[in-house]
């Protein structure tokens, strides 16, 4: 491998996050347990740039949304799950799932200072619709239990992603690189929304 290679896959990389399936929740990985369960939201770019996004507007807000952000992440997903698994009707899910990753890419491009209710409120609210997406499969993977113990995992290592990226506002010109990483978050995030719409 040539020392070019690596730009090569760099420069290829938009083009992966664009040339993704039509909905923004795809259902991969469904089928086993833990391990599934674990790589399903870190392999799934609808995921990713929801829980990084999570973690890394908490790390704007400070103390106390650092932390109880990505807490209130996960206990409401559990919400949406339990409401897709009874079959309880959700409208729109795969459109909340990709403006879930446009909203928060935008609260951090434009570094929105939200209260801390009002912030826990609106990943609350985008956390029943990633819930609800799986909980909808749950019944069919082989071990329901184990894969919802490997999402939640997953998903909380992602919003620690985004909190350790949060860690760059420290630098001179952090803020700059945080809102950036802002600006795609929201950008594949209105990338899967054209995709389900």
């Amino acid at each position: 491998m040539t020392a070019a290679a690596p730009r090569h896959m760099l420069a290829a990389l938009p083009l992966l996050l664009l040339a993704g399936a039509a909905q923004a929740h795809t259902g991969t990985g469904v089928q086993g347990g833990l391990v599934s369960g674990f790589t399903h939201p870190i392999f799934g770019w609808d995921h990713v740039v929801a829980m990084v996004g999570v973690g890394l507007w908490g790390a704007i807000l400070g103390r106390p949304a650092i932390w109880i952000l990505p807490v209130v992440f996960p206990l409401v997903m559990a919400f949406g799950g339990v409401l897709g698994v009874l079959g309880v009707p959700v409208p729109a899910v795969e459109a909340g799932i990709a403006v879930s990753g446009l909203v928060l890419g935008l609260l951090i491009a434009f570094a929105v200072r939200a209260p801390t209710w009002v912030a826990a409120l609106i990943v609350g609210v985008f956390a029943i619709f990633h819930g609800y997406a799986h909980g909808t499969e749950l019944p069919a993977a082989a071990n329901p239990f184990a894969y919802g113990v490997g999402f939640v995992i997953g998903t909380g290592l992602l919003h620690l992603v985004g909190i350790g990226l949060g860690l760059l506002l420290r630098l001179p010109r952090g803020e700059w690189i945080v809102r950036a990483a802002g600006g795609v978050i929201a950008v594949v995030g209105g990338a899967f929304l054209i995709g389900v719409a």
